[in-house]
């Protein structure tokens, strides 16, 4: 509970100015530069393929694009070591950085962070939320990088509070972050759907999303094609758009400022008119 009692974040924050404040969240894209990923894995393993995909995503409506060589999924990932996940990035990086739009690495490798925000990358994501690799926080501080702090878990656990366990992970990750000294300013907060939870806790995170406010920093949701929404219908991850979109929508209600989406152009557009919707309330 430090965190609760840890300074505030400054008024105006420095991650992706003017995104945060308008009346519908900023759009992050994904791009998978891996074979493995649960939803896309191979469909953009090469470069080409890659490319075209972030072009779409962009012409869609993507505010960032958020591109990952390591898969994450929860089950049957196979952990890649730095050099291969450089190896998958260095054909790409730099021509997604070209197309103009900001560039998150997806990674929980400081040493692949620092690569990728040597070659223009602008955000780091990191799934460990600064616990993980010791040398994250140090990178993104002498950097004064924006961070994506997520929270996870090694195993699930059914029977834990995960709104608790939430806030307390964000109170050691915001600890470690201030004894490295970054700033408030650039931290982002992602509650991590899917992620060492059941799909019943990952509801749950969404529906409570708005005890997060608690640390007075802008929240991310990726609720994008997640195994929860089969719990509740049946589908295959490409199947899952409706469901998604929905997540998405009631995360934005509780608060989230950018959503994290394989889905840009349905994603843009459900966030917009909802947005206009309650523009006439």
């Amino acid at each position: 509970m430090n965190a609760i009692r840890s300074r505030p974040a400054p008024a105006d924050h420095t991650v992706w100015p003017g995104l945060l404040h308008r009346p519908y969240p900023a759009v992050m894209g994904v791009l998978n530069v891996t074979p493995d990923s649960f939803s896309d894995g191979g469909r953009f393993f090469l470069p080409e393929r890659a490319l075209a995909q972030a072009h779409r995503m962009i012409a869609e409506g993507a505010d960032i694009i958020d591109i990952g060589a390591e898969s994450t999924r929860p089950y049957g990932a196979k952990p890649v070591s730095t050099e291969q996940e450089l190896e998958r990035l260095r054909p790409i990086l730099s021509d997604v950085v070209s197309l103009g739009v900001p560039v998150s690495i997806d990674s929980m490798k400081a040493g692949v962070a620092a690569w990728a925000l040597d070659a223009g990358a602008a955000i780091v994501n990191d799934v460990w939320g600064l616990q993980r690799d010791p040398g994250m926080a140090s990178l993104v501080a002498a950097r004064q990088s924006p961070v994506v702090v997520m929270h996870n878990r090694d195993r699930v656990d059914a029977d834990i509070d995960i709104m608790q366990d939430i806030i307390a992970y964000f109170g050691r990750s915001l600890d470690i972050a201030d004894r490295a000294g970054v700033s408030r300013g650039n931290i982002v907060l992602d509650p991590g759907i899917g992620f060492g939870k059941t799909p019943a806790q990952s509801m749950t995170a969404l529906a409570r999303l708005h005890e997060l406010s608690i640390f007075g920093l802008p929240l991310l949701v990726g609720a994008s094609r997640k195994r929860f929404i089969s719990s509740v219908v049946p589908s295959e991850p490409q199947q899952r758009l409706g469901g998604s979109i929905a997540a998405h929508l009631v995360a934005a209600q509780g608060g989230a400022r950018i959503v994290r989406t394989h889905d840009v152009a349905e994603t843009v557009q459900a966030l917009r008119v909802a947005a206009a919707i309650r523009g006439r309330l």
